[in-house]
């Protein structure tokens, strides 16, 4: 059996008197593809956040390779820093908007967690940023600044910022949602490389013909819980659910049909 690289057990998150995640709970094997889809307002960013210790969970139980951390009534005493940015580590997170350092070249975000997190040598951390932007296409871009890239081209530095701390898992929320439609396909394309060389990732998209492409399973979130769960082409094509169904009934009219497997 493969084994689970990431395991959300119960885990509840609210807001104030608003409840957002309502005992979630999702395993992801090592080296395969999730794709988190639902509703605006559904709970998928909370989770992502909350996977990455952004948030922290209000009670329940997150697992990331060999990590644990419990919340609420099994919680253990609070983290200090070094744990917190311990478990942070294993989880490479890539946010809609970029989060690129404006005043810093290309190659000095990526250089930034090796050196400053990791303590990395700066000829080491430079050697992994210039290895990582070539990986996603950027190689002749290591000098400029993020104000001189396309959205795109930001995204795919994003990433390679959040693979330079080599974490076990890839969190991406909503990768592509800021970018001009004709920019989604260079960031997808890196996407789909990583899940072919077996890189763990959990992606809440709205991309739905991607996520019937890449993923191994599709999760479908609504008002905070995992309504259904499934291989792509189930939960994609004959969903069970109705809210599932209503849901990619607006995707289907305008999209037709998913091409027929190879």
């Amino acid at each position: 059996m493969p084994e689970a690289m990431v395991e959300i057990a119960d885990l509840w998150k609210s807001f104030g008197s608003l409840p957002v995640l309502k005992g979630v709970s999702l395993q992801v094997e090592r080296g395969s593809v999730v794709a988190i889809i639902g509703p605006s307002g559904s709970g998928k960013s909370t989770l992502l956040r909350c996977l990455n210790l952004l948030e922290e969970p209000d009670r329940g139980r997150i697992r990331v390779g060999d990590r644990e951390r419990r919340f609420g009534d099994g919680r253990r005493s609070k983290p200090r820093d070094r744990e917190l940015s311990a478990f942070r580590a294993a989880t490479g997170m890539v946010f809609q908007h970029f989060n690129l350092f404006p005043h810093m070249t290309v190659i000095a975000n990526v250089m930034s967690g090796p050196s400053i997190v990791k303590g990395m040598a700066r000829r080491e951390a430079a050697e992994v940023a210039r290895a990582l932007l070539a990986k996603v296409g950027l190689a002749d871009k290591v000098d400029s600044y993020p104000a001189q890239l396309s959205g795109g081209q930001r995204q795919r530095v994003a990433i390679a910022r959040a693979l330079a701390m080599n974490p076990a898992v890839m969190l991406l929320d909503e990768v592509t949602s800021a970018l001009d439609p004709e920019l989604v396909g260079e960031v997808l394309g890196v996407i789909e490389q990583l899940a072919k060389e077996g890189m763990t990732m959990l992606i809440v998209t709205h991309e739905i013909a991607f996520a019937h492409e890449v993923a191994n399973l599709v999760a479908f979130m609504s008002d905070g819980v995992i309504v259904e769960s499934g291989p792509p082409r189930q939960i994609l094509e004959h969903p069970e659910n109705p809210r599932t169904g209503g849901f990619l009934a607006r995707f289907h009219r305008l999209m037709g049909s998913f091409p027929a497997p190879p």
